[in-house]
């Protein structure tokens, strides 16, 4: 049982992270692509994080696991609001197609 959830919850968890490369690449502007990509990829994380959680054979492997996940979440915000705060500076606006000098 512990495999099957394993299996669905890996695989459920690779198709958010699929979802998030896609968003990346199809969505129009910054603002919309770092959304996409931070969402999706912190529920995919997860998800893969869950699945490990159902192999592992002690607390502190357990433990490990969810403190990686938990680095990750803050890293990926933080470079998210990082990236997106860097553009408003230099004039990207949500929104607006093509570069502030095209505008």
């Amino acid at each position: 049982m512990a495999d099957l959830a394993t299996v669905l919850l890996g695989t459920a968890g690779a198709v958010f992270f699929l979802a998030g490369t896609v968003g990346l690449l199809r969505f129009p502007d910054l603002f919309c692509r770092l959304h996409a990509l931070t969402k999706a990829d912190n529920l995919g994380l997860g998800l893969v994080v869950l699945a490990l959680l159902f192999q592992v054979e002690s607390w502190p492997a357990a433990g490990k696991l969810l403190l990686i996940w938990a680095v990750a979440l803050l890293a990926g915000s933080t470079g998210c609001y990082a990236i997106g705060h860097f553009a408003r500076e230099k004039g990207e606006c949500p929104g607006k197609e093509g570069t502030p000098d095209e505008r």
